[in-house]
């Protein structure tokens, strides 16, 4: 067997231990292993496959980022092409991808990614691709698994980062915004933020009024507590309102923090700030739990390709990993649960939802 590994989307800690597994497991069936640059890169003509051994993926696993490179602007299906005039033309170019597959001689394709990824592998599969597919992002937000690789690793360093602003935020009695990653699910924001203790959660499954938001400051005020820590997903949205976008032509989510910051400024008359986080969630060394389930998820993605189970993604379904078609995890995308354990713990403890 010859097969291929891509990395799709945005990175996240955890992508090389998923490589290291995928490759030592695929070698000890005596496979072959190639690894495919910058998501669909090397199949489009933009590079050539990296092949890979046991001294390529030698001392990777506590690595952040990925050694294959990713993109996520990269869909064979949608190929955005710039015209001479300025404008952008998109055509598909998935039969030249299969085309090169078959030409390289390549039997199987694992893919890790998040949802955008996971869709086009799933169209591509349909078109005759041999794929099975590792669920990666750092949003927790595919269907189908207990979790995803990188989101353990996301949330250590939120809420390492709220317990920092909270000691700054009582020093000078402040209002402090912190915003994390979360564009459709807050899973980030809800995990982080009731474990560094915020006042106030913002995520996009409960849209917040901002008159909520103030309530629950003036009255830690009136309570001595003189300072507040709020931590919004970058998709949380305020009731009747939109998404909040620094970029709308490629929909890029950003900007809520500052607009929470300014309106909680303007209406308490309290000092606020806002901090954005941003890529700094998907950097660094993956925890343990992270490390752990990529290493399994690379495994048994191997396992599914010998039980011919194309067209499916490895899954954790506590305590084991399984396999679950890539159309059923696709179906619904997971959010967080505003019935879940964990809001009403958060509601228990006295945290505004801005609800």
């Amino acid at each position: 067997m010859r097969i291929a590994i891509s990395t799709g989307g945005g990175d996240a800690p955890g992508l090389n231990a998923v490589i290291r597994a995928t490759v030592l497991t695929a070698v000890h069936r005596g496979w072959e292993c190639f690894g495919i640059k910058r998501g669909f890169g090397s199949l489009l003509g933009e590079s050539d496959l990296m092949p890979l051994g046991p001294n390529d993926v030698r001392g990777i696993t506590h690595l952040g980022g990925t050694i294959l490179g990713t993109s996520s602007r990269g869909n064979p299906l949608k190929w955005r092409t710039k015209q001479p005039d300025g404008t952008w033309e998109e055509h598909d170019r998935s039969e030249e991808l299969l085309a090169t597959f078959r030409a390289r001689r390549l039997d199987a394709l694992i893919a890790i990614g998040g949802e955008g990824t996971l869709g086009i592998v799933l169209d591509l599969f349909k078109k005759g691709l041999p794929v099975v597919g590792v669920p990666k992002t750092i949003d927790n937000d595919v269907a189908g698994t207990a979790a995803t690789f990188g989101f353990d690793t996301a949330v250590a360093t939120a809420t390492d980062a709220i317990d920092k602003v909270h000691t700054t935020a009582e020093s000078h009695e402040r209002v402090m915004v912190v915003e994390v990653m979360g564009r459709h699910a807050g899973f980030i924001a809800l995990n982080a933020g009731v474990a560094g203790s915020a006042d106030v959660i913002l995520i996009p499954e409960i849209p917040f009024d901002i008159d909520r938001v103030c309530e629950k400051i003036r009255r830690r005020e009136a309570e001595g507590r003189h300072f507040s820590v709020v931590v919004a997903a970058e998709g949380a949205l305020p009731k009747g309102g939109t998404v909040s976008l620094i970029d709308p032509e490629h929909e890029r989510l950003g900007g809520i923090a500052d607009k929470v910051a300014h309106s909680i400024q303007e209406m308490t008359g309290k000092e606020t700030r806002s901090l954005v986080l941003g890529h700094l969630q998907r950097g660094g060394s993956p925890t343990t739990f992270d490390r752990l389930l990529g290493l399994r998820f690379g495994a048994a993605a191997v396992r599914l390709i010998a039980e011919g189970k194309f067209g499916h993604m490895v899954a954790l379904d506590p305590p084991r990993i399984t396999a679950v078609p890539l159309a059923d995890a696709l179906a619904t995308p997971r959010r967080v649960s505003i019935d879940s354990d964990t809001i009403a713990t958060a509601r228990e403890l006295g945290t505004s939802f801005g609800d």
